[in-house]
């Protein structure tokens, strides 16, 4: 298996290093020929205006719309806004996923927090929280069919979400030492 991280801005490198861990080839994918021959993509958090302008440049748009077509594909904040159809301020970029998203919904990056949430389809999920890195994270504000949430925060904001074969996730689990994330995804990439 190998999978392929966007790799134009942001925290690409720590999800590389998370995939490494689990044994899993990660490859940076910075052009549309680096989509050739991986099984997954995960976008990044990071600046997401700045990710959408450099994947225009870049000429990725669509293809990374066609690889999301048939393949797994994972947003982690930033990566989470370049994927929904519709944002509150601002453009769809890929406007794939059947959700609508708020950037930087719990304030600038002094607001950022961690918080552990419940996430029922991580292995112990229910037992063990998987711990949320929040920075200037943005939240969904809408879903719809067939999009499940699978995370929220103790308030209810949902922060994660799968339609299909895709994962949409408000916080970074690439910042915390816990891997069920990326296992999960994983396991999404080989079914």
């Amino acid at each position: 298996m190998k999978i392929g991280v966007l790799a134009l801005q942001g925290a690409f490198i720590e999800h590389i290093h998370k995939l490494r861990e689990l044994g899993i080839q990660g490859s940076e994918v910075r052009l549309p020929q680096d989509l050739q021959g991986i099984d997954g993509l995960v976008i990044p958090g990071g600046e997401s205006t700045a990710i959408g302008k450099l994947m225009r440049s870049f000429e990725l748009v669509e293809p990374i719309r066609r690889f999301a077509a048939r393949n797994a594909v994972w947003g982690t904040c930033a990566g989470m806004i370049l994927m929904a159809k519709r944002i509150e301020s601002g453009e769809p970029i890929l406007g794939f996923m059947n959700i609508a998203v708020e950037r930087n919904a719990f304030g600038r990056q002094i607001d950022s927090f961690e918080e552990d949430l419940p996430v029922a389809v991580l292995k112990e999920g229910d037992t063990r929280p998987f711990p949320g890195v929040f920075i200037r994270a943005p939240r969904l504000l809408e879903v719809h069919q067939p999009v499940h949430v699978i995370a929220s925060l103790a308030d209810g904001t949902a922060v994660a979400a799968v339609e299909g074969k895709w994962l949409a996730t408000a916080f970074h689990p690439e910042l915390s030492r816990d891997l069920r994330f990326h296992r999960y995804f994983m396991e999404m990439v080989r079914s």
